[in-house]
């Protein structure tokens, strides 16, 4: 993999190591988030056995190395004295903790969980997309779980009306004023399932939350809680009765991820926690417990603001999706926003790697869930079997990738 190192000084062209004094460590490939972050194991089952990623473990009786017993002298060590971790090394692993905690409940959808991380630093919302029975609402649950977040489910159906999302103005007979009761956008973690089933009118009652993390009603705005974070579940095989989300809410979404059936031996473990008395509703019961909270989310955002980018991987992220404008398959290309989406998850990306700057790697590694959901494809293209993978394959294979 080939890491870009720009020439010549620029305010924003710096690559220094993101901790000082530590060595740089080396960019990781990451095809599609289906690599672990940095700080956490990777898990093709997952399990209760899992564990968080920290210190090794000692012996009954025995000290970590660096320190001594209370009471005695410390030894001489004849050398410097080893440099703690660093609190952006400290919030990794703290993160990483939280995908070993999400595998006690959901097996191989570790990619899935990544990008829920992302979106949580990003502030973004994310779109899941896949077939009945992959863990989508267990995902959510057991995610918020492990953060110590709040967490509500709504069921998109075709008579759901926007207020029973956003809430609305109840009359007090007693007092005789309308006072107003909170919907269940009024939560951290939102899941909005199948919400391509409601029709638009309902689906744009969550444009303005997503967008301005508020809600208004009776022309009164109202804040959400932080962390807020849309995700919403819809079914690719199931076109009848459903209403396709218009193009201003798809955009409004940061990552659209795609979860795939598991394979033989995550489904065999599956299985086989099922037959341990697994309950999917019960997580206290499966040994999921917070590890993190939105205090550590506050502080990892702050991290993944200091992560540099140089001008020239800034131009490569540009030149990506002006090409998707200039795709004869597409109709619709990436729009600036999408740009500063493809951004911002690149930067998230980088620093869950453990580096201080983006390359293009991450660039490449992130445009496929940032991007699938901002363009459209052609009828004709369709009718050829072209598929937006297939074209953003293409895009990312012609664009010059700076050295």
């Amino acid at each position: 993999m080939t890491e870009a190192h720009p020439t010549g000084p620029t305010p924003i062209a710096e690559h220094p190591p993101e901790d000082q004094g530590q060595t740089r460590p080396t960019p990781q490939p990451a095809p599609d988030l289906g690599v672990p972050v940095a700080g956490a194991e990777p898990s093709g089952t997952g399990g209760a056995g899992t564990q968080a990623p920290g210190p090794e473990p000692h012996p009954a009786g025995a000290h970590a190395p660096g320190t001594h017993a209370p009471g005695t002298p410390a030894a001489p060590t004849g050398g410097p004295a080893p440099t703690p971790p660093s609190p952006s090394a400290e919030l990794r692993a703290t993160l990483g903790a939280v995908r070993a905690e999400v595998a006690k409940a959901v097996v191989g959808q570790d990619a899935a969980v990544t990008g829920l991380v992302i979106a949580l630093l990003c502030r973004g919302h994310v779109l899941l997309e896949g077939v009945p029975g992959v863990a989508k609402t267990l995902l959510v649950r057991s995610l918020s779980a492990a953060l110590d977040l709040d967490t509500k489910r709504v069921q998109f159906t075709p008579d759901l009306m926007p207020g029973d999302v956003t809430g609305s103005l109840v009359y007090d007979a007693r007092s005789a004023e309308f006072s107003f009761r909170e919907g269940p956008v009024f939560t951290n973690l939102l899941l909005a399932d199948e919400i391509n089933r409601t029709p638009p009118k309902t689906q744009a009652s969550l444009l303005e939350a997503m967008e301005e993390r508020q809600v208004s009603v009776d022309g009164v705005p109202r804040p959400l809680p932080d962390p807020f974070l849309v995700i919403a579940t819809q079914n690719p095989v199931e076109y009848e009765g459903t209403y396709a989300l218009p193009e201003a809410q798809l955009d409004r979404f940061l990552l659209k991820l795609v979860l795939p059936l598991p394979e033989r031996e995550q489904e065999v473990e599956v299985l086989a926690r099922h037959a341990a008395g697994f309950d999917p509703r019960d997580l206290r019961g499966a040994g999921i417990r917070p590890v993190a909270g939105p205090q550590v989310l506050a502080r990892a955002r702050a991290e993944v603001a200091r992560v540099q980018v140089a001008r020239e991987v800034l131009g490569y992220a540009v030149d990506v999706c002006r090409a998707t404008r200039q795709s004869p398959s597409l109709s619709l290309g990436v729009s600036p926003r999408g740009a500063t989406a493809l951004l911002a998850t690149a930067r998230a990306w980088a620093w869950l790697s453990g580096r201080g700057y983006v390359t293009p790697d991450d660039v490449k590694a992130l445009a496929h869930p940032t991007l699938r959901h901002r363009v459209q494809l052609r009828a004709e293209a369709e009718l050829e079997g072209v598929t937006t993978e297939s074209v953003l394959d293409t895009v990312l294979a012609a664009v010059p990738v700076p050295r």
